[in-house]
């Protein structure tokens, strides 16, 4: 855990984040490098790349999985929550850089805590 190796599909899916706080679902990744990799090794690259703190998964309208970039987190703590928007029009999903504070609950220890707002993005609100 922690070294990931520089496979060809680890290099192919970094490259796909590379514009920074947008998300991208699994099912738009398998459409867009399905005929370079299969869909096992893309959910396997995702699930390693998740796990080493390089990306951190949400659940977004109709159930699908999406993906983003992390900030400053690692294999041993995810450390950026924060919500993420998605437009309702359009489809973008992207992450928000707005500090959400979750409350603490007695006898519990929250590990993972998900919260997607859905509306109109900036270039449909107009």
């Amino acid at each position: 855990m922690g070294v990931i190796r520089k496979t060809k599909a680890v290099e192919v899916l970094l490259n796909e984040f590379s514009t920074g706080s947008v998300a991208i679902s699994a099912k738009a990744l398998i459409e867009q490098l399905g005929d370079t990799f299969n869909k096992t090794t893309i959910y396997r690259v995702l699930d390693k790349l998740e796990d080493d703190g390089v990306l951190h998964s949400f659940l977004g309208k109709d159930g699908l999985k999406w993906y983003a970039k992390c900030n400053g987190c690692t294999f041993k703590e995810h450390k950026d929550v924060h919500p993420h928007f998605q437009c309702l029009q359009c489809g973008k999903v992207d992450c928000l850089p707005v500090h959400v504070s979750l409350p603490e609950i007695p006898n519990r220890k929250i590990e993972i805590s998900q919260l997607l707002i859905q509306g109109k993005c900036e270039a449909c609100f107009v």
